[in-house]
């Protein structure tokens, strides 16, 4: 339990208050991902997901497991393929940050868009039923899920240009001119307002589904850290970039021969998207960049964790410069 950072016992005590009383007999930190640590965790014959701040310091309204939380029961409600939540525990007093618990569910995930070790017929089928999960998520009104207040509407790309440009400029490394160039270009083209609203999930990517075990069908989608309520185009677009990317760059398929590998184009990917989402705009360009910047100064924010030693990742330094490089792929973009 070396990767385990606060006290088994206090965990069990809180487990047994909540569940009754068993035997502890999993814990362990689960690898990958830079934001909020999670855990396999299994009380008597249940089998569960921890999912807790991290320790140290956080930036304000940053790592809110409490969203996440209420926001997996409200779709679930709703048939959106989310984990089942179990509890949220807001007193820090036991495991030193708010905690939840879901139920740990069975099935795939994908961290390579690549996709290897699959036939050209199965990729195809995996990236439209991602396509199919967002377009189900998008589809769910905010109102009827009791969500209204989850987010501000209208005018979201704007409040995101200007909440990512903030923290770029608060963060305590060394400037990255091309993210600078990007904050200056993004305001001025933004779309006009078309009142879209939806369950914007902020980091919708291959990466994030769990697909059944046989079908290329999602089961659940993960990590809602970042979700709020917003346009529909911006998880599109934030999903499309992977084939602006290279592996190397968080798992891209640019450089690849991705369509002798049976992947879609990504115009194919939008139009399978929209043959069951709910009615939107076109996806143009600025909401590819728009995705690039804000996943470039994500990135900004973990380099800035890995300096203060509370980084979530333990790859967090070495993902650092993954920021100048969304940043240039943004530009390549805006230059063309």
């Amino acid at each position: 339990m070396s990767d385990i950072d606060f006290d088994p016992a206090a965990l069990k005590t809180v487990l047994d208050e909540h569940l009754g009383a068993a035997d502890m007999v999993e814990l362990e930190r689960i690898s990958g991902g830079q934001s909020n640590p999670t855990y396999f965790v299994t009380h008597g014959a249940r089998r569960l997901v921890l999912r807790k701040q991290p320790n140290g310091p956080i930036l304000r309204g940053a790592h809110a497991v409490d969203r996440e939380f209420r926001v997996m029961k409200a779709l679930g409600a709703q048939g959106v393929p989310v984990p089942e939540t179990v509890f949220f525990h807001e007193d820090p007093a036991a495991l030193g940050t708010p905690f939840y618990l879901m139920e740990r569910i069975e099935g795939r995930v994908f961290e390579d868009c690549s996709l290897p070790g699959m036939d050209a017929e199965e990729r195809r089928a995996i990236y439209f039923g991602m396509a199919d999960a967002m377009a189900r998520m998008h589809g769910i009104d905010p109102h009827a899920a009791g969500l209204d207040d989850y987010g501000k509407p209208g005018d979201y790309f704007q409040r995101q240009i200007n909440r990512w440009t903030r923290q770029l400029r608060a963060s305590t490394g060394e400037p990255i001119t091309e993210l600078e160039r990007l904050a200056d270009w993004l305001p001025s083209q933004v779309p006009p307002e078309d009142g879209a609203v939806a369950v914007a999930h902020g980091d919708f990517r291959l990466g994030n589904m769990m697909f059944h075990p046989t079908e290329p069908r999602v089961i659940a989608i993960l990590d809602w850290e970042l979700s709020t309520l917003g346009h529909p185009l911006a998880d599109l677009g934030f999903c499309c970039m992977t084939w602006h990317c290279t592996p190397d760059e968080y798992g891209g398929i640019r450089g690849l021969d991705w369509q002798a590998l049976g992947i879609p184009t990504k115009q194919e990917f939008v139009d399978r998207y929209h043959d069951s989402a709910r009615p939107t705009g076109a996806l143009q360009d600025f909401h590819i960049v728009f995705s690039l910047f804000r996943f470039a100064v994500i990135f900004v924010g973990i380099a800035d964790r890995a300096r203060a030693g509370n980084a979530s990742g333990k790859n967090a330094a070495d993902v650092a410069p993954l920021a100048r490089a969304f940043a240039r792929r943004a530009l390549e973009i805006v230059d063309a």
